[in-house]
């Protein structure tokens, strides 16, 4: 009989700090969303709109970070042009290596643009260097294990012997 007096007890003590809690975190709450709105009653700043609800302030910071690594990168040789409007880079140029291209890609992407619309185009160079490259390597795959891969290696014994 004790114990079940003092489990209840507990229950109602339990329910009291529970209720105590949830009135503490709710006037903190109000107090940071009051404070957040305050602080945004600052002096009114003129945005210029380039579209799509991202200003033109923000499209140069973009840019320019997109700019900043591409001086510092591999692929900042190859001359790209960017531009950033409504926080989409625009990317132009020409390559001679297929993996600059998606390089340029995901570097605008970390650089904060939203969207990437790439025209870098690569040379048929490049492209018949990739295809060389791809088709020595599907000949590779095709090979048999037990095949001698070359004249100098002894071939290995047949398996299951």
């Amino acid at each position: 009989m004790g114990l079940s007096v003092d489990f209840a007890r507990f229950l109602r003590r339990g329910a009291a700090l529970y209720a105590v809690t949830r009135i503490i975190f709710s006037l903190i709450l109000s107090a940071l969303v009051a404070f957040s709105a305050d602080v945004g009653k600052g002096a009114p700043k003129a945005v210029v709109r380039s579209g799509a609800g991202v200003s033109a302030q923000s499209d140069a910071v973009i840019e320019a970070a997109i700019r900043a690594k591409l001086a510092k990168s591999k692929i900042g040789k190859d001359g790209f042009k960017v531009r950033v409007q409504g926080g989409v880079a625009y990317w132009d140029g020409r390559t001679d290596v297929i993996q600059h291209k998606g390089a340029a890609t995901r570097m605008a992407k970390a650089a904060g643009a939203k969207a990437v619309v790439n025209h870098i185009q690569i040379s048929e160079a490049a492209r018949a260097k990739a295809a060389g490259r791809l088709e020595a390597g599907r000949r590779r795959a095709q090979i048999k294990r037990g095949d001698s891969r070359s004249s100098t290696r002894s071939q290995s014994p047949p398996r299951g012997s």
